[in-house]
């Protein structure tokens, strides 16, 4: 009977049989993947023993690691023995690019040494890094995170002989692909065979850059060798060339056989089919002694010196090799035949050389050669070669020349005394002709120097000398009586600034012929400068000669002018001073007392003359004792210091202060700065005056700080005498050098009429003081004495109007004329400044003009006005 077999015992058989099943399917898929794993390393083992190359093998390998383990992200780095380098030589990674896209700033070996490629290459252990791990390497500051986060990452270490030279690295960025210790050992497996092929190809490449560089070694060897063998056999061809020029050069052939036998020579060195030797003579002449051709028979003939081939090479003293495009470029940029294309025969040339021959340090002339076609290639060896011999040709040259010559010296010998003697008597001629230029000369410097160039009458000092002359004649001549007329224009600033200092010129040159008019022969018409003339009236009968001879000159000058196609009247205030009987009058003293009468007939309201008389006289005993008293207020420190203010029209701020001196006299009462230097001027005190201004600055400068800021400019005009003579103007440095004031804030002022009128010493004094840091200006600007160019080269720093210009705003013609000189200003880079602004239609003239800066009693009384506090509303 059948065994009947229960449910209870089937299923545990089952259930058994189930998991043996399983059991054998992991065995088996275990087994295939060995096997499967095992054709992969083989495969890796054939792959090291066959690729030649490294690149190969990285690209085979990762095809095989792929069939083992996710390499779609595989690279390896390699670190250089000797530089200690890191390289990416294989990358490949599917979602970032290689690091020197992604990273473009940065190295690629300091970029891969700071990440997890670094770790590995300095602990030479391998490194699986999951998250946990990458974080806690992050924190430790052993790596800094590169690229995109991934979810495992491993890296192998390459060792040669146990020095890590690189690391191989898979990477996965899918958490379905992990790796293990299977994965750790076959990455270890393949780095062990990319060790041996590494080793394998470096000492294979070693091997044929030994065999390279032998075999380079042994053919630079053999050519030295043969260059050496060249190189003797063309020095002794030279040796035998520059001897048979030696010989050549002694021997007593003639001048045509001496270059025959030269050619020839040459001829044994290089090809000279075309060849010719050209000379410079002492008439700057071309000439060939010698000359070869196949394109022509012909003898060319002495020429001057032009713009050809040849004289290309004298000209730079260079030799030089050329092309028939190096020619044809010279020849299309004018550098040769542009002035004479007559001379040009380069158009069948295919290279020419040219050396200048060097005769006793200079050129002398040149040997040039020539090819027409590539039969013979020139090159720079032959060149170097021809300049060498060129050397010994031109010594050769220089024996024969001397030879010619001093054969020749003796024919010219008798010619040349001959010559020289001619020469001498034209010396002599010439000699006297300059004797007789040079007396003429004298004679003009001298009336030059006696007459004034505008009106060409006599000036200052031919009228003093004539003057006296005079009184030495009525001393003798107790009879005679002569009179001194001293003559002032009128309104002739005015002409100056309505109508320009042409018309100006014009005027005074009309008044002088008009005076003249008016005059006799032997009367003496004289300009003083300026508006001023002076008549000495000769040998007069009585006063009434001298107030007829008035008279006339008044009315002459009262017609009316033709001034810029206008009328224009003017006028003049005469003053008289006759000669007398008395003894101690002087030239000077019967001038001042003329000047003195024309001043009353001013101060009568001009167009009239006044008779120096006892009234008058007293007068100028009051001037006399003024004068006594200003020079002991000065000494005694008698005059007062003041600050006008120059003032920014923009910001009302003060920028600048200019001390102004004032005399409270006792009689007179207060006499201003203007006056104080016409004072100081007629009594010759204005260095002095200038002296006690700069010397109070320098004891108030700390004061004036702490009143006006220490950004405030010093503005201080000073007189011209401190630059016309040496002495003053050394003593002008001196006291500026020895000064508290602060030199960059100083600015000193000359005028510009001075300026123009000695224009010289100007230039060199403003030089001098320019040196000490101090700023220069020009005040009195627009009367119309300097020209933009002579104000452009002066170290000039500012310019201020001249005191009168402010009165005269009265038509658009003064108005354009100021606007100019502030554009003038603008043009040059100079400060400019307004003066004299007394009343605010002027304030308003000068913005609307564009001037920014200006002083005087209209601007402080506005700015301080602007300054006050506005009174509370509360």
């Amino acid at each position: 009977m059948d065994t009947i077999i229960s449910h209870s015992e089937t299923f545990p058989r089952i259930e058994h049989l189930q998991k043996r099943v399983a059991r054998l399917k992991r065995l088996a898929k275990k087994y295939k993947r060995s096997e499967i794993i095992q054709n992969a390393l083989l495969g890796i083992s054939n792959i090291a023993t066959q690729v030649t190359s490294l690149d190969d093998f990285y690209q085979r390998v990762h095809l095989h690691l792929q069939q083992l383990i996710p390499a779609e992200n595989f690279f390896i780095a390699s670190q250089d023995a000797k530089t200690g380098l890191t390289s990416l030589p294989f990358f490949a990674d599917q979602q970032d690019s290689h690091p020197t896209e992604l990273y473009p700033d940065q190295e690629i070996s300091a970029l891969l040494n700071s990440g997890l490629t670094g770790y590995v290459l300095r602990n030479g252990e391998p490194l699986l890094c999951d998250d946990n791990k990458f974080n806690e390497l992050i924190a430790s500051g052993d790596i800094k995170s590169l690229g995109s986060p991934s979810h495992q990452w491993l890296g192998v270490p390459i060792k040669t002989k146990d020095v890590v030279s690189g690391v191989l690295v898979v990477q996965s960025y899918n958490e379905a692909n992990t790796y293990g210790e299977l994965e750790l050992e076959l990455m270890g497996f393949i780095c062990h065979h990319i060790s041996g092929v590494m080793e394998r190809l470096e000492h294979h490449q070693q091997l044929e850059q030994a065999i390279v560089e032998r075999t380079k070694e042994l053919s630079q060897a053999y050519e030295k060798v043969k260059q050496e063998v060249t190189e003797r056999v063309k020095a002794e061809k030279l040796q035998k060339t520059l001897f048979e020029i030696a010989d050549l050069s002694a021997s007593n052939v003639l001048q045509q056989d001496f270059y025959l036998r030269l050619h020839a020579i040459i001829s044994q060195l290089i090809p000279a089919n075309n060849c010719f030797i050209s000379l410079i003579d002492k008439n700057n002449m071309l000439s060939f002694p010698f000359y070869v051709s196949q394109m022509t028979a012909e003898y060319p003939a002495s020429r001057p010196m032009q713009d050809g081939l040849t004289e290309y090479i004298l000209q730079h003293k260079l030799p030089r090799l050329f092309s028939a495009k190096d020619i044809s470029t010279m020849v299309s940029l004018g550098e040769i035949y542009a002035k004479s294309p007559e001379l040009n025969k380069t158009d069948r040339m295919h290279q020419w050389i040219g050396i200048p021959l060097i005769i006793n340090g200079e050129v002398a002339g040149a040997l040039t050669i020539y090819s027409l076609d590539d039969a013979h290639i020139y090159q720079l060896k032959d060149l170097e070669l021809l300049t060498f011999v060129s050397q010994h040709m031109a010594n050769a040259i220089e024996r024969k020349l001397a030879a010619e010559s001093l054969k020749n010296s003796h024919e010219l010998l008798e010619d040349k005394v001959v010559q020289r003697t001619m020469a001498l008597a034209e010396l002599n001629n010439n000699l006297q002709k300059e004797i007789n230029q040079r007396r003429k000369m004298e004679d003009q410097l001298l009336y030059d120097a006696q007459h004034d160039g505008l009106t060409g009458l006599p000036n200052r000092s031919y009228l003093m000398e004539r003057l006296s002359q005079a009184l030495k004649h009525l001393r003798r001549h107790g009879l005679d009586q002569f009179a001194l007329l001293f003559i002032d224009l009128d309104r002739f600033k005015v002409i100056n600034d309505s109508f320009g200092h042409l018309e100006g010129d014009r005027f005074l040159i009309e008044t002088s012929q008009r005076i003249k008019s008016c005059i006799r022969d032997n009367d003496t018409l004289a300009r003083m400068g300026g508006d001023e003339f002076v008549i000495l009236l000769d040998s007069i009968n009585a006063t009434e000669d001298a107030v007829e001879v008035c008279e006339r000159i008044l009315q002459t000058l009262s017609m009316p002018y033709q001034l810029a196609k206008q009328e224009f009247i003017s006028g003049a205030s005469i003053g008289v001073a006759f000669s007398g009987r008395n003894k101690l009058v002087t030239s000077e003293s019967l001038l001042r007392d003329a000047d003195a009468a024309m001043y009353q007939a001013k101060a009568n309201g001009k167009g009239c003359f006044v008779i120096f008389d006892n009234k008058l006289s007293a007068k100028s005993k009051l001037q006399h004792d003024l004068e006594i008293e200003f020079k002991q207020a000065l000494e005694q420190q008698g005059f007062k210091i003041h600050y006008i203010e120059v003032v920014d029209f923009n910001t009302g701020e003060i920028i600048a202060i200019e001390p102004q001196v004032e005399w409270h006299h006792l009689k007179q009462g207060i006499i201003d700065h203007s006056k104080m230097k016409r004072l100081a001027a007629q009594y010759q005190l204005t260095l002095n005056l200038d002296a006690y201004m700069f010397a109070h600055l320098n004891e108030h400068f700390q004061s004036i700080k702490q009143r006006y800021g220490t950004n405030i400019d010093l503005h201080l005009s000073i007189s011209s005498q401190h630059i016309k003579n040496k002495f003053v103007l050394r003593n002008l440095k001196n006291t500026i050098k020895g000064s508290n004031i602060d030199l960059l804030k100083l600015i000193l002022f000359f005028n510009e009429q001075a300026l123009m009128q000695d224009t010289e010493n100007h230039i060199n004094g403003f030089e001098l003081i320019s040196q000490l840091d101090v700023q220069i200006g020009i005040d009195g600007y627009g009367t119309g004495y300097s020209s933009l160019s002579c104000l452009s080269f002066l170290p000039i720093k500012a310019l201020k109007l001249d005191e009168d210009i402010s009165k005269h705003l009265l038509n658009d013609k003064q108005l354009q004329l100021v606007k100019a000189y502030q554009l003038t200003a603008q043009t040059l880079n100079f400060d400019m400044y307004a003066t004299t602004i007394d009343t605010q239609q002027q304030v308003r003239q000068f913005l609307e003009l564009g001037y920014m800066r200006g002083q005087g009693r209209a601007i402080s009384k506005l700015f301080n006005e602007k300054k006050k506090p506005h009174k509370s509303c509360a």
